[in-house]
């Protein structure tokens, strides 16, 4: 692996801010298998690994997708199809990612943006009830922001009260909990991602989950085309009964406008060598982040996690005081060789794609989020003397 190793150090000398999962281990089993010469396409290996990730998580069904994007993609249209929305208003989050939002608006939702939390950066609580009263949206998008749980307790308790359906955006949050229960359980649906740097990777990929049989066969179905093939035989056949189908026209009847959303077996089989190994990436990340906030939580605003949930942070984020204590502390980190960026996309309702259309839309937490947020290197890659010296040179340059 000479090369590999030798464009990370040309990427950065020192600490990158992410650090590929896929090991010397992972690739040699991968080659092992396609000097089998498998099929490649999606297959028997991706319902494999849609299986594997349902019983790693606690859920009963989940869909293999190209990207977490992907899957957010597919939540909301598949919410659309389901015939379940009383209205199109959907409340979205002021910090998380451009895909936790943009299929509201490709699809003809009314988007109502709300700020973050000040303890976890998630949905404010006390903002986000309010909002609910104001609109009366069906639909809530949450972000768990950055693999620190939001409160759950609350949140599920404000989603039995006014009965909205809750997407749960758990693209970077992969393998935290909260009170003992997994992260990305929690929503009517959730979204996964298995991008290069998160806390596993498929290459490219990303994962829907859900407990309701009803929106999983529409994920199936709208991730290829529309189709019925990827159904159970049971649906398969009600549906070309339903339709009075032939059978030699069944397996390309389209059912729903659908997309080509799939992902590969290649991809897959990759994914089910990085489930076995992930409660162990998770931890080192965790003990990573838990070694971080000994030595720096005193000096600037970190996420502050509920009680009885355990993070799984991507990155470390950090606020600093001001605009200029953070282009301080930026430019040493890069002097030092230590790869950093903004917190996330800060506060999105600042981003063209949605000043364009509703208006900048500034709130205090978001807005310092936004200006003061930057990251630190966490993977599993990373030791404690790392941390150490990560940490050492942020406190100088502070």
């Amino acid at each position: 692996m000479e090369g590999r190793d030798s464009v990370q150090q040309t990427m950065n000398p020192r600490w990158c801010l992410a650090y590929d999962t896929i090991d010397r281990q992972d690739i040699n089993r991968l080659v092992e298998w396609l000097q089998t010469y498998p099929r490649l396409t999606k297959g028997p290996i991706t319902v494999d690994f849609e299986s594997r990730w349902s019983h790693w998580l606690g859920a009963s069904h989940s869909v293999f997708c190209n990207s977490g994007s992907s899957a957010n993609l597919l939540m909301y249209y598949a919410l659309q199809a389901s015939g379940r929305l009383k209205n199109k208003k959907v409340i979205v989050p002021s910090v998380g990612w451009v895909t936790s939002i943009a299929p509201a608006i490709q699809f003809g939702f009314e988007p109502i943006m709300c700020e973050a939390d000040p303890d976890t950066f998630g949905l404010d609580l006390n903002h986000l009830e309010a909002l609910v009263k104001q609109h009366q949206p069906q639909t809530v998008m949450l972000v768990q922001v950055l693999g620190v749980p939001h409160k759950m307790r609350e949140m599920m308790a404000l989603k039995e009260r006014y009965g909205f359906i809750l997407l749960e955006d758990a693209c970077a949050a992969i393998g935290a909990s909260y009170e003992g229960r997994k992260v990305g359980s929690f929503g009517d649906m959730a979204s996964f991602s298995f991008y290069f740097g998160h806390q596993m990777s498929t290459i490219e990929g990303g994962m829907v989950s859900t407990n309701d049989k009803g929106l999983a066969d529409l994920l199936l179905m709208l991730r290829s085309h529309g189709w019925s093939k990827d159904l159970d035989t049971a649906t398969h056949r009600a549906l070309v009964t339903q339709h009075q189908i032939d059978d030699f026209h069944s397996p390309f009847v389209f059912y729903e406008p659908g997309f080509n959303l799939r992902s590969t077996d290649l991809n897959a089989f990759i994914g089910i060598g990085q489930v076995e190994k992930l409660d162990w990436m998770t931890e080192q990340r965790r003990a990573n982040h838990a070694r971080y906030l000994d030595r720096l939580s005193s000096s600037f605003y970190v996420q502050r996690p509920p009680k009885n949930s355990q993070v799984a942070s991507i990155s470390v984020g950090l606020l600093a005081e001001s605009r200029q204590q953070r282009q301080r502390i930026v430019q040493a980190l890069v002097a030092r060789g230590i790869e950093t960026r903004i917190f996330s996309a800060g506060n999105l309702g600042l981003h063209p794609f949605w000043a364009n259309r509703y208006g900048s839309t500034s709130f205090p937490v978001a807005d310092r989020i936004h200006h003061c947020g930057f990251f630190l290197p966490n993977h599993a890659a990373l030791t404690s003397d790392d941390v150490a010296a990560i940490s050492q040179v942020v406190l100088e340059a502070a």
